[in-house]
């Protein structure tokens, strides 16, 4: 009997460019969207490990805007946000840094996350 796996569209938007870190950053903001980015390199192991927690954690949150940046190939927008270590995720809301940790730990992102969703969700 053939197995047939369902694949799930990514809800992780790649940010392929400055020009598509702009737009999303704008259209974020324009629509009071929190976002929450890993900032990652192909290299990096924990990085890539990290990949799918990202993409489950982005199903669960359909509010909320997932992007993932390659450091290596939009160094702009990774000098800009000034990362130092991958992989890094930041939280923003209202185009401002509200978090951001360091390091391939999935325990601490799932809190932070939910915790950043709940303020808002409460706040609004």
């Amino acid at each position: 009997m053939e197995k047939h796996e369902q694949h799930k569209k990514s809800r992780v938007v790649k940010v392929d460019s400055v020009k598509t870190w702009d737009f999303f950053k704008t259209q974020a903001i324009n629509q009071g969207s929190p976002v929450v980015i890993h900032f990652t390199a192909a290299w990096c192991i924990p990085s890539v490990t990290m990949k799918p927690l990202f993409e489950e954690l982005a199903l669960s949150y359909q509010d909320v805007l997932f992007l993932s940046v390659d450091v290596d190939e939009v160094k702009e927008v990774a000098s800009k946000m000034e990362i130092k270590a991958m992989p890094t995720f930041v939280l923003m809301k209202e185009g401002s840094q509200v978090d951001k940790l360091v390091g391939a730990n999935p325990e601490e992102i799932k809190k932070r996350i939910s915790g950043f969703i709940h303020s808002i969700r409460s706040s609004n």
